[in-house]
């Protein structure tokens, strides 16, 4: 697919910066940019330029100077859309970067669509779709763990074990094929016994795949978190302590907390999207009620509860209807306020839970062992991202369960003896799904959604 119009766009933060830059790309986007730049050196053409070059200079309006400019010149293919690019690094500041972005637009190029760029350095062969992924994967990293794990895909480990098993299937398939029209080569080709063996083979390597999707989900997204309670057991303490800032009001008055409040922190490399509720408890307090009811509703779809006690309180019927209800939901049990005198019945505790941990807010004790249990809980086995490939979207996971699917079927075909051509199809199948990773075998308008999630400008 040619693409030949020129796309512009601010490809820094919004905001006033020291440095703002403007990213344009396509055939014209040379000309574009020479129509504008006036270099220190007047007779220096940006078309007669070496790729990869920065040029000082201004950017110009008729007679009127807009900003002192550096502008970047890369050539095609060697840019990251793989067409010829300029980058404009102009001041930081949001009114000059629109007027100069503004005259880019006047002289022939058009405003870029979200995530263009990157979609052109797709089209164009630069990256396949699971790089172009790791692109915003990057972008929206929360820890180290996070981009870890992206960058590995953006140098293509995931292209790579995706290559690899497409390659193996073609094989396979080309070989099945010689095996039906010349049956007196079988030997020379592929029997049923080496269909199963190589079947089985792949299976185990999309199996690993897949089971590393929800870790790489974990990192990517992470795990919505809520706090539950009563009032006063220590909820807005623990958020404070968990984020080290004194970000939720802490006081002794019940229903303090009557809104949630939601905050990004990150334990051991897992980011927790956490939420402080309103205490649960029966009140008159129609403003409180509305909490209470909001509190409730979050748990149940949360991925994690923390679900605290007051340690220093017996043990009530409301405190017992929060266990019914989180009962079927990956929690953990907190007891608090261990520095105080402890009235709760832990045995009965025990009993309805299954376990608890101790903890003081206030002494900041037994805090790590919730840090502990939380990796326990989420992240299953050894994951090393520094050399292993995490699927991190729901859409690679899916594309790999359909091609697991059809390995299975083909080894159910081979058991049952069942003739070539049923393989040829599983095979083929299997082919196709995992092609939808890449972005060789998807469809036009499930790609357009994906780069629509794209920022501007990248």
């Amino acid at each position: 697919m040619k693409i030949t119009d020129t796309i512009a766009a601010i490809s820094s933060a919004a905001g006033n910066s020291g440095i703002g830059i403007i990213r344009v790309s396509g055939d014209e986007a040379i000309e574009v940019v020479d129509k504008i730049f006036r270099p220190a050196n007047k007779n220096k053409k940006l078309a007669n330029v070496e790729s990869h070059t920065v040029h000082y200079g201004h950017i110009m309006d008729g007679d009127k100077t807009l900003d002192q400019v550096l502008v970047i010149v890369m050539k095609n293919p060697h840019s990251y859309t793989g067409e010829d690019t300029v980058e404009i690094d102009c001041h930081g500041g949001m009114l000059i970067l629109k007027k100069v972005l503004d005259l880019v637009l006047k002289n022939g190029a058009r405003t870029a669509e979200p995530g263009e760029f990157t979609k052109r350095a797709f089209l164009n062969g630069r990256i396949d779709l699971t790089q172009a992924e790791a692109v915003i994967d990057i972008i929206n990293a929360k820890t180290d763990k996070a981009k870890d794990a992206a960058v590995l895909r953006l140098e293509g480990k995931l292209s790579e074990k995706i290559k690899g098993l497409r390659d193996r299937l073609l094989t396979m398939i080309a070989n099945i094929d010689v095996s039906i029209d010349y049956p007196e080569h079988e030997e020379e080709t592929m029997n049923y016994e080496a269909v199963d063996k190589g079947a089985n083979e792949m299976l185990v390597e999309v199996n690993k795949l897949i089971a590393t999707a929800d870790t790489g989900k974990i990192y990517k997204e992470g795990i919505k978190t809520v706090i539950l309670g009563r009032p006063n057991v220590g909820k807005s303490s623990l958020l404070n302590t968990l984020l080290d800032e004194d970000r939720a009001i802490v006081t002794d008055i019940a229903g303090t907390t009557r809104d949630v409040l939601e905050e990004m922190i990150n334990v051991g490399g897992i980011p927790l999207n956490i939420i402080d509720t309103a205490g649960i408890r029966d009140t008159d307090n129609v403003i409180e009620q509305i909490g209470v009811e909001k509190s409730k509703t979050l748990a149940m779809e949360a991925d994690l509860v923390l679900l605290m006690f007051d340690g220093s309180r017996e043990l009530t019927d409301e405190d017992r209807e929060l266990i019914k209800l989180t009962e079927n939901k990956k929690s953990i049990v907190l007891v608090n306020k261990l520095d105080l005198e402890q009235k709760i019945d832990t045995d009965e505790l025990e009993k309805l839970t299954g376990g608890f941990i101790n903890i003081s807010v206030k002494a900041d004790k037994g805090v790590e062992k919730l840090y502990d249990a939380i990796k326990s809980m989420f992240i299953k086995g050894d994951i090393n991202v520094d050399n292993q490939v995490l699927i991190s979207g729901e859409r690679n996971k899916a594309s790999l369960v359909k091609a697991k699917n059809s390995l299975e079927n083909v080894i159910e075909t081979i058991a049952n003896g069942m003739p070539e051509d049923f393989m040829i199809m599983d095979l083929t199948d299997a082919y196709e799904a995992l092609g939808e990773i890449s972005g060789e075998t998807l469809e036009e308008d499930i790609i357009d959604r994906i780069f629509s999630e794209f920022c501007l400008g990248k």
